[in-house]
């Protein structure tokens, strides 16, 4: 059977909707086996990172207090 057939037999809305309910289950599929696990691993990342920026933040501060003071003891 090709398209053809089918939409001479059933119409086009009914056809377009099996198409259409189609795409979504691909859509469905594709994201819960592809993305979301990659997702996953990405956010994990993401904290390490946002770990690493606030301890150089922390490291900065540190460090901004350390010459601070030690331009307030020269003078």
């Amino acid at each position: 059977m090709d398209i053809v057939t089918l939409i001479n037999d059933y119409g086009f809305p009914t056809v377009a909707v099996f198409f259409l309910a189609y795409f979504v289950y691909f859509l469905w599929k594709f994201i819960t086996t592809e993305i979301t696990p990659k997702l996953s691993s990405t956010s994990a990342t993401l904290i390490k990172l946002i770990d690493r920026v606030r301890m150089l933040d922390n490291d900065l501060i540190r460090l901004q207090t350390k010459v601070k003071t030690a331009r307030e003891k020269k003078k």
